[in-house]
């Protein structure tokens, strides 16, 4: 994509109408209270780390279907009061890996809950969540039953991370009123999905968010993850019409337009991956069905000469000044 086909003045103004179904919050009303008939902790044990200033836990809740989703909880050694919660969701390919990989957050002074993807991991990172649900499709999870909303991925994996900030508020030493969610790509699509679903969450931080103004997304590059839907119908040409009308259910715009809580944005103005045009599709909607007023915090972080890759550590810089005004993190 060219650099100047996404001019910052250009990015500011660009608010496109993204195909919304009309039964939306019904289809996700009926999902999450399905979900929700099933206890969600399942299991959580000290997993032993080398790391002195950090305690960490292995924990299994129940996610869409009640399925067993892994995530690592972790939280500053020593520490007995209750702390404010990070939820943080793993990009395209990834998994949860070892306790030890992301260690910012709970050094920083929060709770931190890391969720497994579903079925994702080995392309990038370790993981040890199945996702036992098949259904007809492409070969990669983008594709994973993309015919029909209610067999679909994404379907799952949104309900399992809506789960996972139910399984931290669950958690010992954990303040349940004070959570926030983050993520970088398609963790940043997740966590916008969240956002548009639960109501009382006190941040989110999302980075060159995935699934979000998915057709014009996948008109602007052929990379992956997008490139695997154009990859798909390539071969698959009559189902394109089930293809949009199943991705219309995901996209992350719907989700921002219902959200509540301060949000931080970061993107790279040359992201070839998750075009810098469709997050600002988000940012640009947020929280502009909400209901309330007064429509909520947000923040943009624009850098102009990076990639997917973003602001990388000073963004995080960024990110921890911003939630430490919003949601401080304990002193200790």
């Amino acid at each position: 994509m060219p650099h100047s086909a996404s001019t910052f003045d250009d990015l500011q103004r660009y608010a496109p109408e993204v195909a919304e179904p009309d039964d939306f919050d019904e289809f996700w009303q009926d999902t999450l209270a399905e979900a929700a008939a099933v206890p969600v902790l399942v299991d959580v044990r000290p997993e032993p780390t080398d790391l002195r200033l950090l305690d960490s836990w292995d924990v299994t809740f129940a996610g869409f279907g009640g399925d067993p989703v892994r995530a690592w909880y972790t939280r500053p050694a020593g520490v007995r009061e209750p702390l404010p919660a990070v939820v943080e969701y793993a990009g395209y390919g990834r998994g949860r890996g070892l306790p030890h990989e992301r260690p910012t957050w709970a050094v920083a002074g929060y709770a931190h809950l890391l969720m497994d993807n579903r079925g994702q991991a080995g392309q990038h990172g370790a993981g040890d969540t199945p996702d036992p649900h098949g259904a007809p499709g492409g070969p990669w999870p983008v594709t994973w039953g993309i015919l029909d909303p209610r067999d679909y991925h994404y379907r799952r994996l949104i309900t399992d991370a809506v789960r996972a900030v139910e399984a931290v508020r669950a958690l010992p030493g954990v303040e349940r009123d004070r959570v926030s969610v983050v993520g970088n790509s398609q963790g940043g699509g997740i966590a916008l999905a969240v956002a548009g679903l639960v109501e009382d969450l006190s941040a989110v931080l999302t980075t060159a968010p995935f699934l979000c103004d998915m057709r014009r997304a996948v008109a602007l590059t052929d990379l992956a993850p997008y490139g695997e839907i154009a990859r798909y119908l390539a071969v698959h040409r009559e189902a394109e019409e089930a293809v949009w009308r199943t991705l219309s259910y995901v996209d992350g715009v719907s989700f921002a337009r219902r959200a509540t809580a301060p949000a931080h944005f970061g993107v790279g103005q040359r992201d070839t991956v998750c075009p810098p045009r469709t997050a600002f599709a988000a940012y640009n909607h947020y929280g502009a069905a909400n209901g309330r007023p007064v429509p909520p915090e947000r923040e943009m972080h624009v850098y102009p000469f990076n990639g997917h890759e973003g602001g990388e550590a000073v963004h995080v810089r960024r990110q921890l000044r911003w939630l430490g005004s919003v949601l401080p993190p304990a002193r200790a």
